[in-house]
This record gives structure tokens, sequence and C-alpha cells, in this order.
């Protein structure tokens, strides 16, 4: 498709693969080496607090200490290029870290929640936190201390900005998903949406995800390599 105006872009963990931060479903993933139903729900949170908070901690250091790659560079560089146009790159995300942020990106939608705040469960506050989280640790807004958890989306959550995202999806031109399993719904529901209102799609992925047959078109590779090529044969 050539020139789009609209691109709704979703993009998941083969994004930030390349920048060192670990996808969770392929071999070798977060969820293959850890049991998510006791790190990744209330109920785990409820349950032991301490192993909870240790685990995002560890992986809220890797946020910090990982660097944007060219996949997000080039995403950045398109929302520029479109909006110099008149158009709009809606940067829908499942990742969360800020490496799109980092890269240039200036709106991105996290539909999990995003790593690097912090939500406090009595007020529901959220705060900026790039450090360790501990129950020790008071709300800046309310004072609630053993209150504050990531403000990530656990399994049995509610994901983020649905009504926006599906507002966005509806309003495309092209619809294209970067790095994403196809495995974790709203999300991967969200090309036969596309499909169903007659939008164009494409997946950039290191191989198929498991609803690569609803795409019309695809492009495989490491997505340092193959969507910066991609968004260059549209013009960005």
């Amino acid at each position: 498709m050539k020139n789009p105006k609209t691109i709704f872009v979703l993009t998941g963990a083969g994004v930030s693969a390349e920048s060192g931060l670990g996808t969770f479903r392929d071999r070798g993933g977060l969820w293959a080496r850890f049991d998510p139903m006791k790190l990744a729900t209330p109920e785990a949170y409820a349950a032991d607090p301490d192993t909870v908070l240790d685990f995002y901690n560890h992986r809220r250091r890797g946020v910090v200490a990982a660097v944007p790659n060219a996949a997000h560079a080039a995403l950045a560089r398109a929302e520029t290029r479109l909006a110099e146009r008149g158009g709009r790159l809606f940067l829908c995300t499942q990742n969360v870290d800020d490496l799109h942020e980092r890269a240039g990106a200036r709106a991105v939608t996290h539909m999990h929640g995003e790593l690097l705040k912090a939500r406090c469960t009595a007020c529901e506050a959220v705060t900026p936190w790039h450090g360790d989280l501990t129950r020790a640790d008071a709300c800046p807004a309310c004072g609630a201390a053993g209150r504050m958890r990531p403000d990530v989306v656990w399994f049995g959550e509610m994901p983020k900005h649905l009504d926006a995202i599906e507002r966005a999806l509806t309003a495309a031109d092209l619809f294209v998903a970067v790095g994403t399993s196809g495995a974790v719904y709203p999300a991967a529901g969200y090309v036969r949406l596309a499909k169903a209102r007659g939008i164009p799609t494409c997946e950039v992925n290191l191989e198929p995800s498991d609803n690569a047959d609803a795409f019309d078109t695809a492009e495989y590779g490491p997505a340092s390599v193959a969507l910066p090529a991609y968004l260059a044969r549209l013009g960005l």
C-alpha cells in the first residue's frame, strides 16, 4: 500500500527483544521460565507481594538499562513523517517498557500499562517510578504505605485504553502488527477487526504468529531490519 495517511501500529515483545528485553511466549521466554500465575496476577501479589515486587524490580532494572533499537527509531520517524503530511501514526503497544518514547515517539498508547510507573491501590494515583519498589514505600499522593504496585496489567485485569484503541483502529488506512505473538487477546483480535472493516493488514515478525493466517501480507525477519525496510517501502 502506497502513501497511507493513517496507520495503526500494534507492537509486542518482539520489538524490544533486540534491545535485550525478554519475550514472553517464545521458547525460553519469561513465561517458559516463570509461572505467571505466581508473579503476574492480583492474587499472587496479595499472597506474596515481596516475591512479585522483586520480580518486577528485576524487570524494571532491565528496562532502565536497555537502549532503543532500529525498530523503535523507525516507528518514531514514521510518526513524524506522517504528521508532516497531515496524517497520523497511532502507536499501540503491548510492551510495558519505554523504548518507543526514548526513541522519539511522541504518542504511545500502552494497553498493558507501564513498568516505570507505580500505582497506589489505596487512592489509585499513578507515579513515575524508576527504582526498586518495596512494601515499605509510601504513596507520594496519599501517604499510604504498603499499597504500591507496578502499574502494569496482570492476568485477569482489563487492558487499558480499549475504547480509544478501537476508535483509532477503525479510522486507520493500514493495520500493522510488529513483533507480536498473536496469542494475547484482545490485541490478537485486532487484525480481524481491521479486516472486517476492509483495512489492509500486515504482519512484521521474526516468524509467523499464532494468527498469521489473518493478515493480508507479511514481512519476516528481525524487527530492526524488517520494519525499517517495510516502512521505507511505504515512503516513511
